[in-house]
């Protein structure tokens, strides 16, 4: 059958609203769950009527039955939290004005589970159709959410550039997303991001009984990242059969008659150039942004690797950079220290030591002072434990250093979780723990300030247990290839990243695919870290540049470049200007031009 009559059953299913247990199969596609919705008026494709100073609003918007919210609600509240969660809409930040887009675009919203050949989970999908979409160009703009984040987690990253541009925006979860399932209670989320019961249709239900809470990311023994690239060819897909159904006047929609750009930022940059490596002529360019991508050599590092590194080491180390030492930290030193893993006789003399490791590992001064934000936020820990789930396949009570997830009591003892609580988790919350209600349960926590739970994360990389070699044979299997030949490719990185430092993901990656002669170019740019949003911190707006002005200019960069209209940019370290307290303006940013 081809292909495209096949994805047209589908999309006819999505159009008359039918039983929502159909599902349809052609190859490597499959699709249920199919909704569809119209957001025109006080509700856009874009901030669901927010608008700029509704997204600025410090609360969310509010459910009118806060454990039974609408599914209109729950889009409005998920909008809300990704936009902020990505980019810097801040007073002075210079969104909506300066760069970025926040119009308000009518259009229609087609959605559905997706499952790869092979996988136990779905991934869901969405297209968003502005009524202006156009034909004439046929621009089909293809995102995967951005970290763990749920399938609203690209709206600010491709939304805001392609549907202001009459281009149709279509994108993944990639198989990650914030459709947790509550084991204790036997409910999950349903595709109007509602919570279902264990029996109904759910986004995720975890293969075997477990307690406590489970996430699609760590929890589904798919190891998603291996398939990141798939996940998006597949939405592309269905952005295709879709279309086809909805624009029946219009010549059939074919990867040979549209223009399909890929991009992404962090987990969802390195999602597209896994894309850029598949066969066959789908995809017209790529943009990653600070993509979170694994390769061989070059100087690469994977994310586990150095994430467990700066758990362990980075509290100790930042003292020596003159930063404030976070709580505990003394602590860790001196118990690091004991155990023969720092030297140094004083305090003072292990955190240099500290600071000395992590410099010899590859860590510069310009990421480690970034990296000093996930130190705070916890963020080191929620990605080594997560993530040692999800590469090793471990089911959600069996992690292999003991941790879990729950709803947490004041005295951070695990509890069960409300309705009120489960009811928001879609809409709230960034798709990996601690957050909305849910948070990690440490095996020991008694000791040395949970030091020995992060030292069980590092003997997963280090180490030669049986656990180990089954989470570095995950790891493994995410490594990245190299893009198609002819495939233009920008890259784009912070030079002070300290989440995804560049030394160990996109330098190795520019390096391997310049070397082998593929079409990449490379921006670095000074004074951008990994968190656009959290350049509404007073401290950070002083130092930090956003990075998403760069991703939407290498956006008008390729497509331009496929209109004939432009040649693509040459790489470039880019020389910005913080701006220490004033409102950003284009001297800051200093685009390439």
């Amino acid at each position: 059958m081809n292909r495209f009559q096949s994805c047209a059953c589908i999309a006819t299913i999505l159009l008359l609203g039918a039983c929502a247990s159909t599902t349809s199969t052609s190859g490597s596609r499959m699709f249920s769950q199919p909704r569809n919705s119209d957001h025109r008026g006080q509700d856009d494709l874009l901030t669901a009527g927010l608008g700029l100073a509704g997204l600025r609003a410090m609360m969310p918007p509010a459910f009118v039955d806060a454990a039974h919210p609408a599914p209109e609600e729950l889009r409005r509240r998920a909008l809300w939290a990704n936009w902020r969660g990505i980019a810097d809409i801040a007073l002075g930040g210079g969104y909506g004005e300066l760069y970025g887009s926040v119009a308000s675009v009518p259009g229609r919203e087609f959605s559905a589970f997706a499952t790869l050949p092979g996988a136990s989970q779905t991934h869901r999908v969405l297209l968003q159709l502005p009524d202006d979409f156009d034909t004439a160009k046929r621009c089909v703009v293809v995102a995967a959410s951005s970290g763990s984040r749920g399938i609203y987690g690209a709206i600010a990253v491709a939304g805001a550039w392609g549907l202001p541009r009459g281009c149709a925006v279509v994108y993944t979860d990639k198989s990650a997303g914030t459709d947790y399932f509550d084991a204790d209670a036997g409910q999950g989320i349903d595709a109007a991001g509602q919570v279902a019961g264990a029996d109904a249709a759910l986004a995720f239900k975890p293969l075997a009984a477990a307690s406590g809470i489970a996430y699609k990311h760590a929890h589904s023994q798919d190891n998603p990242e291996a398939d990141w690239g798939r996940h998006v060819k597949q939405a592309a897909e269905f952005a295709l059969a879709t279309l086809n159904e909805q624009l029946p006047g219009q010549a059939r929609f074919t990867f040979a008659n549209t223009r399909v750009i890929a991009v992404g930022i962090s987990n969802g940059g390195g999602a597209v150039l896994r894309a850029a490596e598949l066969e066959g002529d789908w995809l017209d360019a790529v943009v990653a942004g600070e993509p979170n991508v694994l390769v061989e050599g070059h100087g690469a590092r994977n994310l586990y690797d150095y994430t467990t590194e700066a758990a362990l080491l980075m509290p100790c180390a930042l003292p020596a950079l003159g930063l404030p030492a976070a709580p505990g930290a003394d602590t860790k030193c001196a118990a690091l220290a004991a155990q023969g893993l720092l030297s140094g006789s004083d305090l003072k003399a292990q955190q240099q030591d500290a600071l000395a490791k992590l410099h010899a590992s590859g860590w510069t001064n310009a990421a480690l002072r970034a990296g000093s934000i996930s130190v705070g936020f916890d963020l080191w820990r929620a990605i080594g434990v997560g993530y040692a789930s999800a590469y090793g396949r471990y089911v959600a009570d069996a992690h292999p250093c003991g941790y879990r997830y729950s709803a947490l009591g004041a005295d951070l003892s695990p509890r069960t979780a409300t309705d009120v609580e489960r009811a928001s988790w879609w809409a709230d919350a960034s798709g990996i723990p601690p957050g909305a209600g849910v948070g990690i349960v440490d095996p020991d926590p008694a000791i040395d300030l949970g030091l020995k739970g992060l030292q069980c994360l590092r003997g997963l990389w280090i180490g030669d247990s049986a656990d180990a070699l089954r989470v570095r044979k995950g790891i493994a299997e995410t490594r990245a290839g190299l893009p198609r030949a002819g495939l233009p490719v920008i890259v784009l990185h912070g030079t002070d990243d300290g989440l995804v430092p560049q030394a160990f993901s996109s330098a190795p990656y520019v390096a391997m695919a310049q070397a082998a002669g593929r079409d990449v170019r490379y921006w670095q740019v000074r004074n951008a870290q990994h968190f656009d949003a959290f350049l509404a911190f007073p401290q950070y707006e002083a130092v930090y540049l956003p990075l998403l002005p760069y991703v939407y200019e290498a956006l008008d960069r390729v497509d331009a470049h496929l209109d004939g209209k432009g040649a693509l940019p040459v790489d470039a370290v880019i020389a910005t200007v913080p701006r220490a307290g004033k409102p950003l303006s284009s001297e800051n940013l200093a685009l390439p031009r």
